[in-house]
């Protein structure tokens, strides 16, 4: 995040107290136009005429849009113009109790705070990029005298350089073993290169040169990061002229073994060389942008070109987007795309947009460096742009199909189960623990659009009344958790949180239990399904069982038993990784964490001087205090710790 970012979010938490204006009109109830028009006209009092950033909120305080301004009192009046406004917004203001005003230095700021607030809040009623799982970068440490060739995603917090974005953990796996084969540079952890004592596999497979053992000084390794560099940042011309001159020294001082690595590698370098530079002539740093609208539905197909070479494409299909015009939604998408990726200096889109101009020098200000947006009209740049739309129109026609199979899929669901509507929401279900250990709940989501990753939910077992290993009361605890904090949350069901069904994964006993705690929690209209193996636990003889006692089957071709097992399949397989990762958590947490004042340092240093925490649990007082580091006092915690009666 950029300085002037941290900038805009310091200003938010400062102004907020002043510019927050609740209107007094109306308030709780229905939505109502005329409600809502009084609220917004009591904040008008207030509003200065400047550039800023406004908030509307609902009786309960909810964020349900987010807009910026030139003049923030005359765009906010716009909305008391209720004959002028489309549809949209005129459910909006009729559910407007009050709003929130930021104001900014200028209108670039304010389109920057915008796209802040939008990702934080996620209002309904602004257009909102589904798809935020961050993007995987390649970091080359500078923090260890042979830097490390890792993934990462997240803040950029760690020391070294970072290239990217790469449309995807693929992309950035393929180019790393590219690395690898090309420049040997290492790829294990520090501490794992710290206590090598000969060298690894991959040195033998010719992936890796070895420094944990000295097998490269460290100004050859340096060479080899240096060309590794030039590589990503598009300077692979270079890399193989080196190559090439190097090949011929090897070759003329008769040194044919060294010359046959350096073949090899130039041949790797040739390959990647015409495997990611697709359309990509003439085009150093840039992100093409390319947007296809059919069926009311809008595609985004990005393409990521870094160094003339191509990291890869990624389709997005930013939701809420009705009523609004296509360029909006796409200046939209691209500041809420920029607020965690870093833009590269040339951005490349189908069409002119309206504010283009604000969004270049919001984006400049956001990089501390020139953002150029264009829309190429001929050569390398339109030929690129004109595959970015085809991409586009494909992967959205893909989209329609695909939504088109589900919806008739869920049409199938509501009648195998006699629901009263077609399914939006469905929760499954699912438990995971061995012999009682490590329990963990886990639930997962699936609607029209298919399975909604990011609101999968993972429950630690932890209530004391659950027996371990009891699956009954392990889904007890999960559905009261969860149900408790809906009915908290939103007690009026209009968030769209709610389950249209619950499927569980067992047989008879399972779902009694389940309906039985629905019943006690006052749930009363939530279908419930539990779907178990059938004879053998063989795949495709399922049996679906009802809360009332009924019991049904599908044939083995059926595609909503297909549907149904896809369900079941990612619930078991969501629970077994939450289990996996807390299993491995128990394996590295000593008894140690439990001491008070003990850190990392001081918990290093104990298991330095005594080898395990067994050994520190059953030491003297005195040999404690002879342990580097630890002092009486610390010594004196530590014991009585392990030796409350002592």
């Amino acid at each position: 995040m950029s300085d002037t970012t941290k900038d805009l979010g310091d200003r938010f938490s400062e102004e907020k107290a002043t510019y927050a204006v609740r209107g007094e009109a109306g308030g709780a109830g229905a939505p109502d136009i005329e409600t809502g028009i009084a609220a917004i006209r009591n904040v008008l009092k207030t509003l200065p005429v400047r550039p800023g950033v406004y908030r509307m909120l609902d009786v309960r305080g909810d964020v349900l849009y987010v807009g910026k301004a030139r003049a923030l009192r005359n765009r906010v009046a716009n909305y008391t113009q209720v004959s002028r406004l489309p549809r949209r917004l005129t459910r909006m203001v009729a559910q407007t109790r009050g709003m929130t005003v930021v104001t900014t230095n200028t209108e670039a700021e304010a389109l920057l705070l915008e796209a802040q607030l939008i990702k934080r809040f996620r209002p309904p009623y602004n257009v909102l990029l589904r798809d935020d799982k961050s993007f995987p970068f390649i970091l080359l440490r500078e923090d260890h005298p042979f830097p490390r060739a890792q993934l990462h995603r997240g803040a950029r917090r760690a020391k070294g350089q970072y290239f990217g974005p790469f449309a995807g953990a693929g992309a950035v796996r393929k180019t790393l073993t590219s690395l690898q084969k090309l420049f040997l540079l290492r790829s294990c952890t520090d501490s794992f290169f710290s206590n090598r004592t000969r060298p690894c596999l991959l040195h033998q497979i010719k992936r890796c040169s070895a420094p944990c053992v000295d097998r490269i000084s460290k100004e050859d390794y340096a060479e080899l990061v240096a060309d590794a560099t030039a590589f990503l940042t598009g300077k692979s011309t270079q890399v193989q002229k080196r190559l090439s001159a190097q090949m011929a020294d090897a070759a003329e001082m008769m040194d044919f073994e060294l010359a046959a690595v350096l073949r090899d590698r130039l041949k790797a370098l040739t390959f990647i060389q015409g495997t990611q530079s697709i359309n990509a002539e003439g085009v150093d740093d840039a992100d093409v942008f390319a947007l296809a609208c059919k069926s009311g539905q809008i595609g985004i197909q990005a393409f990521f070109i870094r160094g003339g070479q191509n990291w890869g494409h990624r389709a997005f299909f930013p939701t809420h987007t009705s009523e609004i015009p296509e360029d909006e939604v796409l200046t939209s998408f691209m500041m809420q795309f920029y607020e965690e990726v870093p833009p590269p200096r040339l951005i490349l889109i189908d069409r002119t947009l309206t504010e283009a101009e604000l969004v270049a020098e919001a984006l400049t200000a956001k990089a501390e460096r020139k953002v150029v947006i264009k829309v190429p009209q001929r050569g390398e740049q339109r030929r690129l742009l004109a595959q970015a739309t085809r991409n586009a129109e494909e992967a959205l026609d893909r989209r329609l199909a695909e939504g088109a199979t589900q919806s008739k899929l869920l049409r199938e669901v509501a009648d195998l189960f006699a629901l009263d509507a077609v399914p939006n929401r469905i929760e499954i279900y699912d438990n995971s623990h061995i012999m009682g250990t490590n329990m963990v709940g886990a639930m997962v989501v699936a609607g029209p659009e298919g399975f909604r990753n990011g609101q999968y939910r993972k429950f630690n077992i932890k209530r004391p009344e659950t027996a371990p290993g009891d699956d009954f009361a392990m889904m007890r605890e999960v559905l009261e958790r969860r149900f408790a904090r809906l009915e908290r949350e939103d007690p009026d069901r209009r968030s769209g949180e709610w389950p249209d069904l619950l499927l569980i994964d067992g047989g008879k006993g399972q779902v009694s239990a389940v309906y039985k705690t629905m019943e006690e929690m006052g749930v009363h209209d939530v279908p419930v399904v539990g779907i178990s193996k059938g004879p053998d636990r063989n795949a495709g003889r399922e049996h679906f069982h009802l809360p009332d006692g009924r019991e049904s089957m599908l044939p083995m071709n059926s595609p909503v038993l297909f549907y149904l097992q896809r369900l079941r399949d990612e619930a078991h397989r969501f629970a077994i990784g939450a289990h996996r990762t807390k299993r491995a958590a128990a394996f590295t947490s000593s008894p140690l964490d439990d001491v008070p004042g003990i850190g990392p340092a001081r918990k290093k240093a104990l298991l330095m001087h005594f080898g395990t925490s067994k050994a520190v649990k059953s030491a003297g007082l005195e040999d404690l205090q002879k342990a580097p580091g630890v002092s009486a006092a610390m010594a004196r915690a530590i014991y009585d710790h392990f030796h409350p009666s002592g």
